[in-house]
């Protein structure tokens, strides 16, 4: 697997997401430690508190199909600006993927490369419970 391939993966999630009262289409892709590539897009509801985010859809999905070591997790918006992942993500990324390499996409084919800590910084995690 090469990082365009990833890459490549979350454009044409972002393709699929349903987001009929945002227009704000997000795709993402995770790339698993065994090799897998998972995707996911934003999936939105009328009662907004129900929508999910592309990313959670992705960590979500590799999770029901037995996958939890993450490498990479690429990020697509169909925009020129790069578009960070929301606090629920953020929080979602710390406890699934906390060494994952995290890529932004935007629709120029650049990339902003991000650690975990760089994206939520002094996070809250399962080290604070115990």
């Amino acid at each position: 697997m090469n990082e365009n391939e990833l890459i490549q993966k979350a454009i044409e999630a972002s393709k699929r997401a349903y987001a009929p009262y945002s227009k704000f289409y997000v795709g993402a892709a995770v790339l698993t430690k065994s090799g897998k590539i998972i995707q996911g897009c934003n999936v939105e509801n009328a009662s907004y508190g129900l929508c999910n985010c592309a990313e959670r859809t992705a960590l979500f999905s590799a999770i029901a199909q037995g996958e939890n070591d993450f490498v990479k997790l690429a990020i697509y918006v169909d925009r020129p600006q790069f578009t960070a992942p929301c606090g629920a993500c953020r929080q979602v990324i710390v406890e699934l993927a906390p060494n994952a390499e995290i890529l932004l996409v935007n629709n120029k084919n650049e990339i902003k490369r991000l650690s975990v800590e760089q994206v939520l910084p002094y996070s809250f995690n399962s080290a604070d419970l115990a």
